[in-house]
């Protein structure tokens, strides 16, 4: 029998790192700061000087470039199921 070499994907991202998680909903008063409080739950540190936003050309929608330090798979998965989980959330990208 021929052996069977074994190959294990590279990761796509190398931890830890500076991600930017795109987040978009309808233009709200407190949507930035429901943004930065939830993924604090998951990366105290994180906070507004790491957001970069955005206004639709309507003003109905705002989309908010939040980038934040990850330290493995694992957390930035956690970050995008606690976003997308968010009513005030269209889509995290």
């Amino acid at each position: 029998m021929a052996d069977i070499e074994e190959h294990t994907a590279a990761p796509l991202i190398d931890f830890p790192c500076d991600f930017p998680i795109k987040v978009m909903g309808e233009t709200q008063d407190a949507f930035a700061e429901t943004i930065i409080a939830l993924i604090q739950t998951i990366v105290p540190a994180f906070n507004a000087a790491h957001i970069e936003m955005r206004a639709s050309s309507g003003g109905k929608y705002i989309s908010l470039t939040c980038t934040v330090h990850v330290v493995s798979q694992a957390q930035l998965d956690d970050i995008y199921r606690l976003l997308s989980a968010h009513p005030l959330v269209k889509f995290a990208l």
